[in-house]
């Protein structure tokens, strides 16, 4: 097995994948990574119609960084990790494309 192989290595060499390791890239990780759980706090802080537009927008957007970030990896396990974070997004946003926008027999939902 190539040392370059191994991904432990290229971090401790001060890269991940083909990006060097810098500030800049740790706080675009940093935000990409708190994104999902913003969306968490959001959906309890927002009325309903600005956290349905808010998921179906940001689950489309995330659908392709989801996608983008198995590229050029060689372990397995992280296409399968993607494909169960693709399968759940596409889960968020139809259910919030199509949840009900009105209220239905005495229902609470909006």
């Amino acid at each position: 097995m190539d040392q370059r192989d191994v991904p432990v290595t290229d971090i401790l060499d001060g890269r991940v994948w083909e990006f060097d390791i810098t500030q800049t890239w740790a706080f675009s990780a940093l935000v990409l990574m708190s994104i999902p759980s913003l969306m968490i706090a959001l959906s309890l802080l927002l009325p309903a119609r600005a956290t349905r537009c808010s998921n179906v927008i940001v689950g489309a957007v995330f659908i392709p960084v989801s996608a983008g970030n198995v590229v050029g990896e060689t372990w397995s396990y992280c296409y399968l990790g993607a494909a169960i974070e693709i399968a759940l997004l596409l889960l968020v946003v139809r259910s919030a494309w199509t949840w009900p926008r009105e209220r239905r027999n005495g229902s609470a939902r909006a």
